[in-house]
């Protein structure tokens, strides 16, 4: 190894037209670099690779146009974005996980890699740090390594050393790693964080990333236990959920016990929790990233975001348009692995809407120039601050309603209007999802009954082949006692009607079971508003094998409730008299018999104007209960 020198020979280290690899992420080796620039003499036209950089990225800038060409292999900082967009640098899209193979194959081949790790140990071994990702392989293949000591770079465990004897020439100097703060968070950002822990089980393991989304997930794991990460990125979201507990790597299935990851992002807080911390490994992106590998966590949750995603499921979110924005990186890596992982959710989490809310993100078809970096049958989930969008196993038609109900409701009939030209939605599809603000921010309840956790949440268009399945688990006695007369089907027409409701005007909830991608209503009840007398018109129906435990009852407090602010004079039922069940939850709920003209049918009525200014009482927005009867 060369000896210290103030600044490097570079006239020996490299040639005009050589290709080079730059340090990533938090991990570029600015006084490397800079040294490069002021002694360059009569070199040009050295090609330059690498991934996101976090630095000021002196060496894209027009005033280096002779010495330097730039090849981003992942776009990262304005800088590079705009030089990309103005033809002076290139962008290469590849998945994070071949990257590699680009090196090793020599397919682009390195001259030198530049990196920057801490210095040696008493054992002679450098650590590249908090960024080994690509850093590794660049090492391994590169012709010469040429390395920037620097004593604030945190020593990391796993795969992460270098031993000095291989490194070709180095500068020692100390340099802070570059700090990305934890973002304010919106409005917006928090719901969106909230729905997507919500499909986090307890024991799961976690793929984040960096940015608003990410760190409001990890703000609404604090109540949830056993859970492990495997992801390319970690930031200073995880650190109390290490520290509580909460994320203790005790259920994985993959590196039980470690938090596994390619690299850190964050703050010094970050960079001094990683230093020498023996449960957090860092390994080579070829390994972090192998779709192979992350299927071998079990209930593998991947949290990835979009530019766009168009109503097939197909995502968009390396480009805006013809200007390249980013890359594709470990995107589409995690929604492989993810899909083949036993239990595993590809989620991808976005706002609704980009501009100010003047543009959709879920668009009828994607914008002319983007390309699609992650197939529509890679994604499980689509999030934004409406709701989840539940894709899987679901027709074009489903996926279509499912992703017009998770958008912004101004853009949602120009949606339906537009997948309408295309006949993914037949005629008689004629409203979009809509809320119910009553039920609260989140838009669903969750419950606890008997044991079990179920939804309670309004009925929506995408559940038009759910319904169907439900009424034909009916027994005869049951639509009997629900419809007064034996039924014999329920077509999609007839199924589409009774989905597509005017929340505003009546209401429609449901009970649901979900497991995944896997979804069973269990109960509807449902009511009519009657204009003339401004009171409504109240039924229920519940699978059989959950009949007499309470959900009757818990929807009737949900609707009695919502009435009640919508200033809804009465609340009528007609219940056949056999139904004694049905009548004692009615009973129960304060409503009175009424003289009725069909002696087989009982006539009820609840009277709601004393409830006007207080709401009986419901099930909170997130509190969980449990119903036994």
């Amino acid at each position: 190894m060369a000896k210290t020198p103030k600044s490097l020979n570079w006239s020996q280290l490299l040639q005009s037209g050589n290709r080079i690899f730059i340090g990533s992420n938090a991990a570029v080796p600015n006084a490397l670099i800079d040294d490069l620039i002021s002694n360059a003499r009569q070199l040009h036209d050295i090609e330059v690779v690498h991934i996101q950089t976090i630095s000021d990225n002196k060496w894209v800038e027009e005033t280096y146009k002779d010495l330097f060409k730039v090849n981003s292999l992942f776009i990262g900082g304005d800088k590079v974005r705009q030089a990309v967009a103005e033809g002076r640098a290139d962008y290469t899209p590849c998945f994070l996980s071949e990257i590699p193979t680009l090196f090793s194959t020599n397919i682009l081949p390195l001259d030198a890699a530049l990196v920057m790790v801490s210095p040696p140990d008493e054992y002679g071994y450098c650590s590249l740090g908090v960024s080994v990702d690509v850093v590794s392989s660049a090492v391994r293949y590169a012709k010469k390594v040429i390395a920037q000591f620097n004593p604030l770079m945190p020593r990391t465990s796993g795969h992460a050393y270098i031993h000095k004897s291989k490194i070709d020439a180095f500068i020692e100097v100390s340099q802070s790693l570059p700090e990305v703060p934890a973002p304010e968070f919106e409005q917006r950002i928090e719901r969106i964080g909230q729905y997507v822990s919500m499909l986090i089980a307890d024991g799961s393991t976690l793929q984040i990333g960096i940015g608003k989304i990410p760190e409001a997930v990890l703000r609404y794991l604090g109540n949830h236990k056993n859970l492990g990460v495997h992801s390319e990125m970690i930031s200073d979201g995880i650190i109390d959920l290490m520290v509580k507990g909460v994320i203790n790597n005790s259920q994985k299935t993959f590196h039980p016990g470690k938090t596994v990851t390619s690299f850190c992002l964050g703050t010094k807080h970050l960079y001094d929790f990683v230093d020498r911390n023996p449960h957090i490994e860092f390994y080579p992106s070829e390994y972090v990233n192998s779709p192979t590998n992350i299927a071998r966590n079990d209930n593998m949750v991947v949290i990835n975001s979009a530019i766009e995603v168009d109503l097939t499921g197909q995502v968009v979110s390396d480009s805006i348009g013809y200007q390249f924005y980013s890359g594709i990186g470990g995107q589409v890596d995690f929604s492989r692995g993810a899909s083949m992982s036993k239990g595993g959710k590809p989620i991808i989490a976005m706002p609704a809407t980009a501009k100010n809310g003047t543009v959709s993100r879920i668009v009828a078809h994607i914008a002319q120039g983007s390309g699609v970096v992650t197939s529509r049958g890679h994604v499980h989930y689509v999030v934004t601050e409406y709701g989840v969008a539940s894709l899987r196993g679901k027709s074009i038609r489903e996926r279509a309603l499912e992703l017009i109900r998770v958008a912004h409701p101004k853009f949602r009939a120009e949606l339906l209007a537009e997948v309408r030209k295309h006949y993914w939605v037949p005629n008689y599809q004629v409203l979009t999802p809509m809320e119910v603000p009553e039920l609260g921010a989140v838009g669903l309840k969750i419950l606890k009954i008997g044991g079990e956790t179920f939804d309670l949440r309004p009925l929506n268009p995408a559940d038009e082949r759910r319904l169907q399945e439900f009424f034909y688990s009916h027994t005869k006695e049951t639509l009997l006692l629900r419809y007064n007369h034996h039924p014999k089907q329920m077509s999609r027409e007839k199924s589409s009607v009774l989905v597509s409701v005017d929340q505003s005007k009546d209401l429609a909830l449901c009970i649901v079971k979900q497991q995944g991608s896997v979804l069973e209503i269990q109960a509807v009840g449902r009511y009519y508003l009657i204009e003339s007398t401004q009171s409504c018109e109240v039924a229920f129906v519940t699978r059989e094998r959950h009949q007499g435990k309470g959900m009757a009852k818990i929807l009737l407090q949900e609707m009695i409730a919502i009435a009640a602010l919508r200033k809804v004079y009465a609340m009528t039922a007609f219940v056949r008299a056999e139904n004694k069940a049905m009548l004692s939850v009615f009973e129960k709920a304060g409503f009175q018999r009424l003289q009725s003209q069909e002696a087989d049918e009982v006539n009820l009525q609840l009277l709601l104007q004393p409830f006007w200014n207080t709401q009986p009482t419901a099930p909170s927005a997130t509190d969980s209960m449990d119903q036994q009867q």
